[in-house]
Parts: C-alpha cells; structure tokens; sequence
C-alpha cells in the first residue's frame, strides 16, 4: 500500500517513536533522509519524499542522517511482502549468512536458481541480492563507526567486509562517504564494542523480564531487573551479550563480547530476534483486539522472547514435555553442565560461564544423567543427530523424529521467532481460555484463523494472563 503523506507529516512533527522505521523522511533541499523521530525540524511538505525502507530512500539518491542515524531504526519486517522465497533470502542476507557462497550457492540453499533470485529482487527491490547485501553491511559499519571507537580494520571485519578497503568501497558507494568521513565528528561514546538496538514502544520488558528470569539457565543466562544477558555460539566462534534496558531511549544498550573478532551479522540480528525488537505491537494488538476474550486481557507492548537457536529450542522443548517450568529449567541445566562447554569472557558478569552444547555433543553423549522417560532421552539424541547431520533447522521437518509431536515442534518454532502458532493444546493456555470462557460466556472460541498471522502473539498474552491471576489469588 502507498505511504499516505499526511500521515507522515503528522508523525514526523508529533516525532511519534511508534512510527519508528516504519518509513523514512527524505528531504530534497539537503539530500538527507531521516527516521519520523529526528530532533531536526521536520521539512516543509513540498520538500519532503516519504519512503518505506533505508534501501529506497538510498537508492534515491538520498544520505542517512547523522543526527537520527537511520541505519539503528527498528526493523520492519512487513514490507518484505508475501514473496516467502525473497522474505527468506532477506533474513538470511540481514542475518550474515551468505558469506562463503557464491550467488548460484546461496540460491540453491533458498531452492531456486541465481537467474530466479536475481530477477525476484530486481522486482521487488530494484538491486541485486550482493547489492542489498552490500547495503546492509555497510549500514552495519556505519553503526560501528558512529558507536564505537574500534580501528576501521576492526569494523570491515565485524560488518562482514573481508578488508577496510573493500569497506571503504561499499561504503562510499551505498552512504556516499568513507568510513573515516563517516566517523568524523560522531562522539563516539563506548569502548569496545557495544550498541543501541531500538524497538518500537511501547514494549512489555517486565513481561519478557519474568518469563525469561523463570526460564534462565544457571551458567548459561543472566536476568536482572533491568537487563538480560547469555552465551551463544555463532559458527565457530563463542560468544556472549548483556541487554540493558534502556526505556528513555526505546532501546537496549547491548554490550557484545566474542571470542575473536568475526562478523556480528548473525549475532545482531539473533540479539534482535529473541527480545523481539521488530515488533510492530500496534497492529498485532489491533489484530488481536478483534476476539472479546483477548480484547479483555491486552498487554501493551507484547513481545515474544526468544532462544538462540534451534537445537537449543529443540532440546528445552523436549525437556519442557509434560513437566513444569522449574524442572524443565532444571533438566536444562544438567544438560548444559554435562555437555556444554565452559567459557568465560573477560569483562561479562560472572554467571555467563557456560555454552550451551552443539548437537554434536548432545548426540554423543551419554544422556542417563537426565531423569526423564527413555523416550524423551531417545528424542533428545534423534534430534540432535539430525541436526548434527545437516537436518532441517525448521522445527515443522521435525515430524519424523520419534516422541517429537506437535507440540514440541511449535513451542520450538514460537520460540525461534514463528509469529503465528497459537498453541491450542498447550496446558496453561487452554486453562487460561477455560477460565477467560467462564468470565466471558458469550464470547466464541477461539480459534488460529481468529489470531492469524499473530498467534504465537495470543499465546504470550494467554500465559501472561495466566501467570498474573496466579500471582493475584
């Protein structure tokens, strides 16, 4: 749909943080575009151009601002469309995962051909997908530069370039300046490497705050009251972050620290994805408005908090079956004790100590440690050796993996950021719903094409309904 003008003029001059990358501002007398918050004075009407995304006001011929920094705008993943081949191909290319493969490569793992690929973007986006690979990066870099006072060869390094020249050339091309103009006159403000991820409010931190706390893995995850923290593993290299809540600035300060310096694509956009930092919470709440039992129990700024990756999710799914949430924390820990592997970065709190294991590891082992049913254990080593293996990451091509049943293969989706699994046969939710039935009598079931495509959503606002009864009685 076509952005409508007075919409944005109001948006811009309110500088409404609920707009925030939703579009951009380009304004034709300085060259600049800018996010709807910028503190500058917004343009005059017939100065201004309004574009969904950074890339098309870019590709315009337009500069990012560098008082507003359009490239740490929330995402928008709405604008990608319903292509799901190109939705897919641009997680992957946001998220760092084309470095290594060639363009017929990357297509073929999409499951299409390099001509098909190349003409979906020209279509669609007007480049080609290494030119918008490129864009990306070099936005990445800039972020770097602006942020933190790392050496320019550190930052082509960690934006995903293989040298600063070839930083220095994306750079100056996608921004129209060098990386070095580009940090000139930033005030940078941190050491090391640490960045301010926004989100579009309002966002629910005490909602993800507890569930997440209840859920933490003793070695593995950190929760305070402001921040939340854990180790991960990216390709080969281990890692861990710390998010700090940031409310004033409608963001989390990440603070980032890796075993050797590598490209942080995938770990930026993973940090994103399990606090949920895309949300548009104001249409999932519109949508979900829309049935009498959810309308009465809305939580402003709902979020889905997330896990790492998939065996991970695999894997405290199946420890999850049919027990409660202490003692799937506590199976989780013994798993992650046995099998996970120590490390501990320098300057991280003490209690990020842990990794959690590879499948690799968990296939190997000697799972009699865990108390759980041997068909339970038999699942656990099922899906780690077919992901160790090269099996499906896609929690849906799990089903031939015996005592992995419905159930665990959408909690685990959900988990991995799947917006749309409203988990009908999970207990806590059709308790919730019973109890909502005998409040609301009148209301109808409901039902996944009520939620669609927000059901992962509902199910959130159910358990959060759930557990803040309990608390009250």
């Amino acid at each position: 749909m076509p952005l409508d003008p007075e919409l944005c003029r109001r948006a811009c001059a309110a500088r409404d943080s609920r707009f925030d990358g939703l579009f951009f501002t380009a304004v034709k007398t300085t060259g600049i575009f800018c996010r709807p918050i910028c503190p500058a004075r917004p343009p005059k009407a017939g100065n201004a151009r309004y574009f969904r995304t950074a890339l098309a006001a870019a590709r315009a011929g337009f500069r990012p601002c560098r008082r507003c920094r359009p490239e740490a705008a929330p995402g928008s993943p709405a604008w990608y469309g319903v292509q799901t081949t190109l939705s897919r191909a641009l997680r992957l290319i946001d998220a760092g995962e084309w470095r290594g493969q060639s363009a017929a490569e990357f297509a073929a793992r999409l499951g299409v051909g390099d001509r098909y690929l190349r003409a979906l973007f020209r279509r669609h986006l007007g480049i080609s997908p290494l030119a918008y690979a490129n864009f990306r990066r070099a936005l990445l870099a800039y972020r770097l530069l602006r942020e933190t006072t790392l050496p320019v060869p550190e930052v082509a390094l960690l934006a995903g370039f293989g040298s600063a020249r070839r930083c220095a050339e994306v750079c100056s091309r996608a921004l129209g300046a060098s990386p070095r103009q580009l940090r000139s006159g930033s005030g940078v403000a941190a050491e090391g490497l640490q960045l301010l991820l926004h989100y579009r409010p309002p966002y629910d931190w005490p909602g993800v705050r507890d569930f997440l706390a209840v859920r933490a893995v003793a070695g593995l995850e950190s929760v305070t009251a402001t921040s939340y923290g854990r180790t991960f593993r990216m390709a080969e290299v281990r890692g861990a972050f710390v998010a700090e809540h940031c409310a004033r600035r409608h963001g989390f300060w990440v603070r980032l620290w890796l075993e050797r310096p590598a490209p942080i694509n995938a770990a930026v956009a993973r940090i994103r994805a399990i606090l949920d930092l895309d949300a548009d919470p104001g249409t999932v709440a519109e949508r979900l408005g829309h049935h009498p039992l959810l309308a009465g129990i809305a939580v402003p700024g709902l979020r889905l908090p997330g896990i790492w990756d998939p065996f991970e999710a695999g894997a405290r799914a199946v420890l999850g079956q049919q027990v409660s949430v202490a003692a799937a924390r506590g199976l989780a820990e013994e798993l992650v004790a046995r099998c996970g592997t120590t490390w501990r970065p320098q300057g991280a709190p003490r209690e990020l100590a842990m990794v959690f294991p590879e499948p690799a590891a968990a296939a190997s082992a000697d799972l009699d440690f865990l108390r759980v049913p041997d068909r339970r254990r038999a699942a656990l080593r099922g899906l780690a050796r077919y992901l160790a293996a090269g099996g499906s990451a896609d929690p849906q091509h799990w089903q031939g993996i015996p005592g992995i049943g419905p159930w665990t293969r959408d909690y685990a989706g959900m988990r991995l950021g799947h917006p749309d699994v409203l988990l009908a046969s999970d207990l806590g939710a059709r308790r919730a719903l019973q109890s909502l039935r005998r409040r609301f009598p009148q209301a109808p079931p409901l039902s996944a094409g009520d939620c669609r495509p927000w059901g992962s959503y509902a199910t959130f606002q159910l358990w959060h309904w759930a557990a803040s009864t309990e608390e009250k009685n």
